[in-house]
């Protein structure tokens, strides 16, 4: 089984989500500071990659389909950086700029090849921001084929009720990667894909596979969804569907960073269910996807070429 990437080339999908920039500083480390007993690190590169929504977009050209991103950024030198990341990654950005917040940033510090620290900046938007981001989706959401909502909880998906009913209304399936505990908010998408410990939030922990199933359906149905897959990490995905449960063993042979891994699989999910593929299929994609990205380092995306 081949990935479809010629089919893919036609796939128009619409990001709608949480922007960020991840912030990379790598570099040496040698001793230790004389001010406190923390590691000194000797930059020796710098590097910006799109993270969050914009992260799910990248992969998504990655793939070779074409991608929209829709989302906020602040008025500052970080937003004028995912931007300009943006055009040369070939997404088309449509980001509103909110000046009463800055741009989501992650800045990560790196020594040999770890995480050593990790800087965020965040804030929530305000409501006139928002406003103008559901007046964009509204106008742009029917020349698409899939809408997928990528939600980190920075406030950007803070009336997502709104962004499904107009998905519905229009006829685009929906793909939300949800955050939170309470999932009623997502009612009505197509799919929702938590991972393991975020679907524990939501509907508590089971004993075992069978109680997974019970509690997996019934927020399923709950929720109006068609699907729900829970990304599992070594213990692979689970797809639970009004056909039952499909479970796939994960692909990774070895784990180096998980930055972004959902990320990919949420791309990877929209891609192949946009060209045609049934839900199992997908997944197939969706799993193989994961399981190389966690082998790269940082915020990273994998291409057609790497699923053949």
């Amino acid at each position: 089984m081949n990935f479809p990437v010629e089919r893919a080339g036609a796939v128009k999908i619409l990001v709608i989500g949480d922007v960020m920039l991840d912030r990379y500083w790598f570099g040496e480390v040698d001793r230790i500071s004389p001010e406190a007993p923390v590691p000194v690190v000797k930059v020796a590169r710098r590097e910006d990659r799109l993270g969050g929504a914009a992260n799910v977009a990248r992969n998504i050209v990655a793939l070779g389909a074409q991608a929209s991103l829709m989302g906020l950024v602040g008025q500052d030198e970080a937003g004028e950086r995912v931007a300009r990341l943006a055009q040369q990654e070939g997404i088309k950005a449509r980001l509103v700029v909110d000046t009463t917040m800055p741009t989501t940033l992650k800045m990560r510090v790196m020594g040999r090849q770890q995480q050593l620290l990790r800087v965020d900046f965040e804030e929530h938007p305000a409501d006139g921001g928002l406003d103008t981001l559901m007046r964009d989706m509204r106008d742009a959401i029917a020349a698409y084929d899939v809408v997928v909502l990528s939600d980190y909880a920075k406030g950007c998906l803070t009336r997502v009720e709104d962004l499904i009913a107009a998905c519905r209304q229009a006829g685009v399936p929906v793909l939300v990667d949800p955050k939170g505990h309470d999932y009623s908010r997502y009612t009505g998408a197509t799919i929702i894909t938590p991972n393991r410990l975020e679907m524990s939030q939501a509907v508590g922990a089971w004993k075992d596979e069978a109680d997974l199933e019970q509690r997996a359906q019934s927020l399923r149905e709950c929720l109006q969804l068609e699907a729900l897959l829970i990304t599992r990490s070594e213990q692979g995905m689970t797809l639970f569907t009004a056909k039952g449960r499909h479970h796939i063993d994960a692909q990774a042979h070895e784990v180096f960073d998980v930055s972004g891994a959902g990320d990919t699989v949420l791309a990877t999910l929209a891609v192949a269910r946009a060209t045609g593929l049934g839900w199992q299929e997908s997944v197939y994609w969706a799993n193989r996807a994961g399981g190389i990205v966690v082998g790269k380092l940082g915020t990273s995306v994998v291409t057609a070429g790497e699923l053949s």
